[in-house]
């Protein structure tokens, strides 16, 4: 029997759902939640579509308790109870499994790794292969030549030498190594202060528990005492962590034979909660559920199939468009073909620019004949603004975009998922699409595009369209009923055109100033480096943390303040940034990577990023990344260009006005502030910005019980932090590490500010409840932000979450607020030839303005943007006008 058998641990795979960020609020109309058992569904459909396996078997974890708790009274004893969540899916997710024709098993007071590893040794006893789909490491004791684990949400393989690579010891060494080191998740002790890095190391050194036991007397300084005062904890470790191999479990392989799939019970599920891929089973659809046969979509290489497909698109109103090109970056772009679909399933495409002897289409007749139809029906893309700017390098536009699949996934749930076709199709179509690698290849092997066949071209590029309309149609259906449905209508949809124009128009840099300023920051950093061997003693590599470790902390003896996951002594900036404090060398060594960074990143790199055709810097900004709505930018990226220090504030002196011309920058006054005023009503707060008082003056009055008048600068900026720290959910232990003061003085200023801010306080609770009831908060215009993480057992990544929440709807608001006063600014300069937006970047906006007009457009633009929202305090937009960005800022 020449066959492998496939064992699921599906235990593992229903946690991995329920805590999934996209999956674990999706919920039927009736709201009994749905995440688990589309999670776990979508994971077995990978592994059919990827191993086409004859026989295969889920296993789950039975009720109650097993022998490891005869053993040992408090084994799992810190596990809380199953959620209710998840509690309320295990059954429709076996009767799913169940329908899908895939076998199962529940042994009574057996756990799913001891069925699994008594299955794995029935098979290797047969001659018969294991792969097992877990993301249990426990179960890594069970891998030899015939027996593989795969996690299928990694994709992370797992043989013999996978184990060692992983781990550090060999398979038959795991048992030994999860001993050693316990688990806190199944209560399992191990052995006090040792993790994985000391396990491997004795394991190396002594092969197994027995020997280390027998040799315990060897071991020195503490971790010997904790070893030799935990040998019999040590041993019971080993034997609650043994996978047993010879349960009552009476099955051959060839019972766990695949089943035609149930499709009426599919169905029957699918329709009771509202899980429409399942719910849409037919009879019929047997077949093509089981092979998916690949749809033969249209080739157009004549004008008359061309016009036929076009008077369809004109009756059918709408069309979804996408663009094959020759480049990711759209400037310049060469367009090699078009695809339209105009119903489901119903898709061609124009190939223009293959290098092929078969026929093709003039680029020039396909342009004037498609446009004007895409110019008069309703048009859908995904991130079409990557098409709207390839289509500007051809003197055309497209202005009757009403649907953007990205941006309505993303006004859905940011959090929900990737936003990328092949992500949202897998989520709300169960459909695996054809990848560019599929038909272009990987890596060095990698061909254009344009030298893919006209066959394998038209499949992929008509998918892509007929995919985006069927994503469109499920997408629209949720959210046209959805409070944030405005939000999508009526900023994020007209914003596209507005953003295409911008890194069209591009920024001017100055090339020479950035090359000067990357010498400069050359030698102080060669002088840097030599003040850090200096006080090493020695020569050594700033940039290795490895040496540094050394040097720092064995050398040296500095403090170890944080271990990184291998157990190392941490060097991250934040461990560099506590330690500068009392030593010089690591300030030294945080000065020489800030510069660094700042070197590599911008200086010599930003010059790279200017076009060559058209001498600018054409920035790509990104609507569908940050939850909060903001935007992002990349290549280069403009939000995170430093300006809190010298040398970062100077690279934006290299970006500059053409000649004639200046830039103005708008930039919104402590909008986030404003915002929390408006939202807690707290009268203190409100009466500081209504009567034009400064915020941090007043805060530092109140915390260091100083006259307002008397407030030093320094006391202000620690009073800025108060305030700002505040609102994005700081701790005391966070205000006292910025403030450099103790906890209990950090305490205290919180108590203060609250007293000053009674509402604030208030404000900060009912949202971290809201956000833990709900999932979600909602922005001053309708944004919803899913917090997925909220409710999470893990106190880390709860807090986490929170801190997140607390500052969400400031954050939100001002991204909704700087997105509406882009879209009047926009409508207010249309058709003007002597102003251009050309930047945004947190919440400012920077323009190119006529010299001679620059001061009669600054004083419109603020008015504007002051005025596009009313709150209970004033907007206040400053602005600044100069040669370069660095003057108007």
């Amino acid at each position: 029997m020449n066959k492998t058998l496939y064992l699921v641990d599906g235990s593992s795979y229903l946690f991995r759902a329920f805590f999934s960020p996209g999956l674990n609020r999706l919920t039927s109309q009736d709201g009994h939640p749905t995440g688990v058992m589309y999670g776990v569904t979508n994971m077995l459909k990978r592994m059919l579509d990827e191993y086409d396996p004859e026989y295969m078997v889920v296993v789950f974890d039975a009720k109650g308790k097993t022998f490891r708790h005869d053993m040992y009274a408090e084994y799992k004893a810190n596990r809380p109870p199953m959620p209710d969540d998840l509690r309320m899916q295990l059954q429709p997710t076996k009767d799913l499994i169940k329908a899908m024709g895939i076998p199962m098993l529940e042994i009574p007071h057996v756990e799913a790794d001891d069925v699994i590893g008594t299955l794995v040794k029935k098979a290797e006893s047969l001659g018969i292969e294991t792969l097992v789909s877990t993301s249990d490491k426990d179960l890594a004791q069970l891998v030899s030549d015939h027996v593989t684990l795969v996690n299928t949400m990694s994709d992370v393989v797992l043989d013999v030498a996978g184990v060692k690579e992983k781990f550090g010891v060999e398979p038959e060494q795991i048992i030994d190594y999860l001993a050693l080191i316990g688990d806190s998740s199944d209560n399992i002790p191990g052995v006090n202060k040792v993790g994985p890095k000391t396990a491997v190391k004795w394991l190396h050194e002594y092969g197994t528990v027995d020997n280390i036991i027998a040799h315990a007397e060897e071991f020195k300084g503490k971790v010997g005492e904790y070893l030799r005062e935990g040998i019999e904890q040590l041993k019971l470790s080993r034997e609650l962590v043994v996978i047993k191999k010879d349960c009552d479990v009476d099955y051959q392989p060839g019972d766990f034979a695949l089943q035609e799939k149930d499709i009426g019970r599919l169905n029957d599920i699918g329709q009771q909660y509202d899980m429409k891929r399942f719910a849409e089973l037919k009879a019929e659809d047997v077949k093509q559920q089981v092979s998916e046969p690949r749809i033969e979509y249209t080739c157009i290489q004549d004008m008359e199939t061309l016009e036929q497909w076009l008077s369809a698109i004109k009756h059918a109103g709408l069309v979804a468009f996408d663009l094959e090109t020759d480049s990711l970056n759209p400037i310049g772009a060469r367009l090699v073909g078009m695809s339209f679909s105009h119903s489901a399933g119903a898709a061609a495409y124009v190939p223009l620019a293959h290098e092929t002897e078969e026929p093709q289409l003039p680029l020039d007749d396909v342009l004037q004949a498609v446009i004007p139809v895409m110019q008069s029906v309703d048009v859908v893309g995904q991130h079409f603004k990557y098409d709207l700017n390839v289509l500007s390098g051809y003197g055309q536009q497209i202005t009757s975009q009403k649907f953007d699949t990205m941006l309505e996934s993303y006004v859905l749930n940011a959090a929900a998922s990737r936003h990328d076709m092949d992500s949202l199709a897998a989520l709300y179509l169960d459909k695996k699409t054809t990848k560019y690698e599929d038909i272009c290849g990987k890596g060095a092997k990698q061909i254009p595009f344009a030298q893919v066949s006209l066959a394998d071209a038209t499949h992929y590029a008509a998918e892509d369209a007929d995919i985006t309309l069927q994503l469109h149609h499920e997408l629209w259906s949720r959210l046209s009923t959805a409070e944030q449905k405005k939000v999508f209508t009526d900023l994020e949809m007209p914003l596209v055109q507005v953003l295409a124009g911008m890194e069209q128009t591009g920024v001017l840099l100055d090339s020479e100033e950035l090359a000067r300023q990357s010498e400069q920051l050359a030698i102080r950093m060669a002088d840097l480096e030599e003040q850090a061997h200096e006080l090493a003693g020695k020569s050594f590599n700033l940039g290795s943390p490895k040496q540094l470790q050394t040097i720092l902390f064995e050398e040296q003896g500095l403090p170890v303040l944080k271990k990184t996951a291998t157990g190392q002594a941490s060097t991250s900036e934040d461990v560099l940034q506590d330690l500068s404090g009392e030593y010089e060398l690591p300030a030294v060594i945080l000065e020489y990577r800030s510069l660094s960074k700042l070197k590599s990143t911008y200086t010599d790199k930003l010059p790279l990023e200017v076009n060559a055709k058209t001498g600018r810097v054409h920035t790509s900004y990104h609507q569908a990344v940050a939850i909060t709505g903001r935007l992002s930018s990349a290549n280069p990226n403009l939000q995170n260009i430093p300006i809190r220090t010298k040398e970062g504030r100077q690279v934006r002196k290299a970006f500059v006005a053409p000649e004639g011309w200046v830039l103005m920058a708008a930039d919104y006054s402590q909008i986030e502030l404003r915002i929390m005023a408006h939202l807690s009503g707290d009268e203190n707060l409100l009466a500081a910005f209504n009567n034009d008082v400064d915020v941090h003056s007043q805060t530092a009055s109140q915390v260091f019980e100083t006259p307002l008048e008397e407030v030093s600068s320094e006391q202000r900026r620690a009073a800025k932090a108060i305030n700002f720290g505040l609102m994005y959910g700081m701790s005391a232990f966070g205000l006292s590490k910025q403030l450099h003061i103790s906890r209990k003085e950090a305490s205290k200023y919180m108590k203060q500010y609250f007293a000053q801010y009674p509402k604030v306080a208030g404000f900060i609770e009912s949202v971290k409840q809201q956000a833990a009831e709900q999932g979600y908060l909602d922005t001053l215009f309708g944004r919803r932000l899913f917090f997925p993480e909220i409710n999470n057992r893990n106190a880390r990544v709860r807090s986490g979450a929170e801190r997140a929440a607390i500052n969400a709807p400031m954050q939100g608001s001002a991204a909704d607020i700087i997105k509406q006063a882009m879209l009047a600014v926009h409508e207010q300069i249309a058709g003007a030839d002597d102003i251009r937006m050309i930047m945004q970047v947190h919440d400012e906006l920077v323009f190119e303005v006529r010299r001679e007009q620059a001061a009669d457009w600054s004083e419109k633009i603020k008015s504007l943007m002051e005025q596009v929202v009313q709150l209970d305090v004033p907007l206040v937009v400053d602005y600044g006008v100069g040669d370069n960005w660095d003057e108007a800022h």
